[in-house]
């Protein structure tokens, strides 16, 4: 049957049995991708990396800096020549897709990010693949949206779905997969997606049931509860761990940042530098103490520390040299998420702290796990601002009750420090390294109302506006914003609008910069006024001001008017 009958059937089906049948079509490939990513990680780790640890020292060095530096290499080339939006975790760059392009993606990202993910963190390069799950579920739900026939502006659902599904594949854990797409991708817990998020994420946990087992993460066997010991010891895990994730935070992105714009050398050869780092230590502390737990995910080493198979001088080293490599990798534009790395930090650090008691006090198998835990669950939280995510992650995973005393009370030392030390969450924080301010737009439900709304409650107040148009003032822009058009001030007054590709064109003929006339709205104006304006505008873009000959103050494009729009018509259906 051809496509075109498949999309005329499921159109004919009611609204609701077609909104249950495609969320199940999102579960289930969101599933399928995170087990097949997790499988391929596996495989390619196990044949390298760990057979090369059988093998004399001479040999493993050899074999492993080949593989570690040589599929950088690879990643590097197949992200520079592909697709630029697979590289690092994927999680801001889905986010993204949510709210301004109405939940569509390219599927070049999901197999960019697949091979590139699967190459990348199987090799040893020390980043996670939660991050890369979500956004494969979610671009391979996107994509099955429009095979499905469903429009691009209905495609928030099947991103959403899809990226719960990826994720409750990855750790089997459907509830802490829904409700961390609800708190960070759309970023409200009540949400009418709640039901298809929820449905795709069980689903996604089911597939990895059946072709995994109970547990695809690492081993968290004879789980005992805390004594007071481990209650009292919580705040100080907690606090050590949300310190841990608000530092990586901070020099993941400023060496992010300097790479960005001060590098040197090509994009393609740059996860080189991580590869060397990562390199370097992992197969240093493997020489001195046979553990792999630098390089990859290290979740045999954190199932070893929960287990308390490793003491506390080998947790801080393991701690302190996949803390450097990860940001480095991460830094120097890997392709990998940050769930694993922090879940491996904070881990290590409960370690540590019931190493240290237990050399004056002995400590209870169940203090160092829920010490263990806690600093997992605070690290995370610190990193992604998900505190609900990160308790319901480490319950699923134990399915001990006793733990989540401990675990509310770390989520609220790790939130109180992760938001008061750092502006933004890492995702949020990646967007605007890039120059993306995403605006939550949530109008009315009633037509007559939302166009009587002014003009402020659509309006982009954090205009990226130019002051000069000498080469050097664009490029920087350029590179700094990926905006297409920019309002241009000079001497304080609004000159007009300049629209990248003519203003690319005329430097390159050496030509004067063209400007497209401004069309402008004031602050009092209503959205009404604000849709015939957009529409007669020549750029499509509208510049707010307070008042005539003011300041800029804001920015309205077509694109904003249309998913304003576009999500009142969705919750006036009870869709969005």
């Amino acid at each position: 049957m051809s496509l075109a009958r498949w999309q005329q059937r499921l159109q004919r089906l009611p609204a609701r049995g077609r909104t249950v049948l495609l969320a199940c079509a999102y579960g289930v490939a969101g599933g399928v991708a995170a087990v097949a990513f997790l499988l391929g990680i596996n495989f390619i780790y196990k044949l390298g990396l760990v057979q090369l640890s059988h093998q004399s020292t001479a040999v493993f060095l050899t074999g492993s800096f080949g593989l570690v530096v040589g599929s950088s290499l690879m990643v590097g080339w197949l992200l520079n020549s592909f697709c630029k939006e697979a590289a690092g975790s994927g999680i801001p760059q889905l986010k993204l897709a949510f709210w301004k392009d109405f939940g569509w993606v390219p599927f070049r990202i999901a197999w960019v990010k697949f091979v590139a993910g699967m190459i990348s963190v199987g090799c040893g390069s020390s980043l996670g693949r939660e991050g890369p799950s979500v956004q494969i579920g979610g671009s391979l739900a996107s994509n099955l949206a429009g095979l499905a026939g469903e429009p691009k502006q209905k495609h928030r659902p099947a991103a959403a779905a899809g990226a719960a599904a990826g994720l409750a594949a990855a750790f089997n854990a459907p509830l802490a997969a829904a409700t961390f797409v609800l708190e960070e991708i759309i970023g409200d817990l009540n949400s009418r997606l709640l039901g298809t998020v929820l449905l795709a994420a069980v689903l996604g946990a089911l597939v990895v049931h059946g072709l995994v087992g109970k547990q695809p993460a690492f081993s968290m066997l004879n789980v005992v509860a805390p004594t007071w010991v481990g209650y009292v010891l919580t705040p100080v895990v907690a606090a050590l761990a949300s310190f841990a994730g608000v530092w990586f935070q901070r020099l993941s992105l400023r060496l992010r940042h300097r790479v960005k714009h001060h590098g040197k050398f090509p994009a393609w050869l740059l996860p080189v530098a991580g590869a060397l780092v990562t390199w370097t230590l992992g197969a240093s502390v493997f020489c001195a103490t046979g553990h792999l737990g630098v390089f990859s995910l290290g979740y045999d080493d954190l199932s070893s520390a929960l287990a308390g198979d490793i003491g506390w001088q080998l947790a801080a080293v393991l701690l302190v040299a996949k803390f450097i490599a990860t940001f480095s990798c991460y830094g120097f534009g890997g392709c990998g998420g940050i769930f694993s790395p922090n879940l491996f930090f904070g881990g290590m650090i409960g370690v540590m702290v019931a190493g240290w008691l237990n050399l004056e006090f002995p400590v209870s198998r169940g203090d160092l796990l829920t010490l263990a835990v806690v600093g997992m669950s605070a690290c995370l939280g610190a990193v992604v601002w998900a505190p609900v995510t990160g308790i319901l992650i480490v319950f699923e995973m134990t399915q001990e009750f006793s733990l989540v005393p401990a675990l509310m009370l770390g989520a609220l030392v790790s939130q109180t420090i992760a938001r008061r030390m750092n502006r933004l969450s890492f995702y949020d924080a990646v967007l605007a390294q890039d120059g993306h301010l995403i605006e939550h737009v949530r109008p009315p439900r009633d037509l007559h109302d939302w166009e009587q709304l002014p003009v402020s409650a659509v309006a982009n107040f954090h205009p990226v506006v130019l002051t000069g148009l000498t080469e050097a003032d664009l490029r920087a822009t350029w590179t700094a914003h990926p905006y297409r058009q920019f309002p241009v001030v000079m001497d304080g007054k609004l000159q007009g609008v300049l629209v990248r590709t003519a203003a690319e064109r005329a430097l390159a003929q050496n030509l004067p910069i063209p400007l497209a006339s401004a069309t402008v709205v004031y602050r009092h104006e209503t959205i009404r006024a604000l849709q015939k304006k957009i529409i007669d505008s020549d750029s499509q873009l509208v510049v707010l001001q307070d008042r005539p000959d003011g300041q800029v103050i804001g920015l309205v494009t077509l694109h904003d008017l249309l998913r304003a729009q576009t999500t009142l018509a969705q919750a006036s259906a009870g869709e969005d």
